[in-house]
């Protein structure tokens, strides 16, 4: 008997250690359980926070060098640039706008040798616009568009083109707003992504929807920097210039500013009483139908008047007289 219970005593000692470490195993699998579900839900909520958000925790999502899971960082998308580092060089960007106001010979071929100079530069006319002030003058309207590397070349061979009456020149930079918005344009689009991804892993349809929505903000944000990051280069690429190009009149004198004399009083007078005359007979031509028309009507109503009365008035027959009474 002591010997059976001695044998006994070691079976549970023997299975309690195994139940202990399933129990260990067992916990430190719904301790895991549980972390994942909390990442999972911190990230479904990152995934849901406005675009202000993202862009507030992009400088720090762009320093970790790899995520929770392990894997290296995402980077940025094809054509996206960042902020430039401390200390590296930053190409300006600079908006170059002017205005020459031109006095020629003759404004047809002045065009000719403005659009020429633009093309031979690689720029392009944007804007041309030609008319006649009276039969012998003309004026014309440019806006050229020039790359910057020949903007003081064009601008010294159009000067040269005639007499010089006005020029203004403006120079703005805006290299701090090109950088800025090529910034954004990097953090929307890896918020995008973000979204992408998580549309990638819902499964609930409500998920769903509340994604496609937060997306389709987030590529219209997206969409509206692209468009200014194209404005800002097409502006800051091709210098604007607008040139007013007019022809001089005789003597130098402008037939406005002469002082006008008693025989040129007198022609004035003359076609404004011939004017009168002839607006006189063409409203006594467009009333004539109408007068005659009310003529005959008048004829006519004057002929019936005419006879009636008379009608009314017809003495009577004698037998129809009335007779006197008999005397008394």
């Amino acid at each position: 008997m002591p010997y059976e219970r001695h044998t006994d005593s070691h079976p549970p000692a023997r299975s309690g250690r195994p139940r202990a470490r399933a129990l260990a195993a067992a916990g430190l699998l719904v301790a895991l359980l549980a972390t994942g579900a909390c990442g999972a839900s911190d990230s479904g909520g990152q995934g849901l926070r406005s675009a202000s958000d993202d862009k507030a925790a992009a400088p720090a999502a762009a320093g970790a060098g790899a995520d929770a899971s392990g894997k290296s960082a995402a980077k940025p998308a094809d054509g996206a640039s960042t902020a430039p580092e401390p200390g590296s060089a930053v190409a300006v960007h600079v908006i170059r706008t002017a205005t020459l106001s031109i006095e020629v010979r003759s404004v047809p071929k002045a065009v000719a040798a403005a659009r020429g100079a633009a093309e031979d530069a690689g720029g392009l006319v944007a804007e041309e616009t030609t008319e006649r002030v009276d039969d012998t003058h003309d004026m014309s309207h440019l806006v050229l568009r020039v790359p910057q590397a020949r903007y003081d070349e064009v601008l010294r061979e159009l000067a040269g083109s005639g007499k010089l009456l006005s020029r203004t020149s403006n120079a703005k930079d805006v290299t701090g707003q090109v950088i800025d918005v090529e910034s954004r344009i990097a953090t929307q689009r890896a918020s995008v992504a973000r979204v992408r991804d998580l549309m990638d892993k819902a499964e609930k349809l409500t998920d769903v929807v509340t994604l496609e929505g937060e997306l389709s903000s987030r590529q219209s944000d997206l969409e509206s920097l692209l468009a200014q990051q194209a404005s800002l280069a097409d502006r800051t690429s091709l210098a604007t210039v607008t040139l007013e190009l007019s022809e001089p009149y005789e003597d130098g004198k402008d037939p406005e500013d002469e002082h006008t004399g008693f025989l040129d009083a007198l022609a004035g007078g003359w076609d404004a009483f011939v004017t009168m005359l002839r607006w006189i007979a063409v409203a006594i031509g467009a009333t004539a139908p109408f007068l005659a028309a009310a003529a005959v009507l008048l004829l006519l109503w004057r002929l019936l008047r005419g006879r009636l009365p008379r009608r009314r008035t017809a003495p009577r027959k004698p037998s129809e007289a009335p007779q006197a009474p008999p005397a008394p």
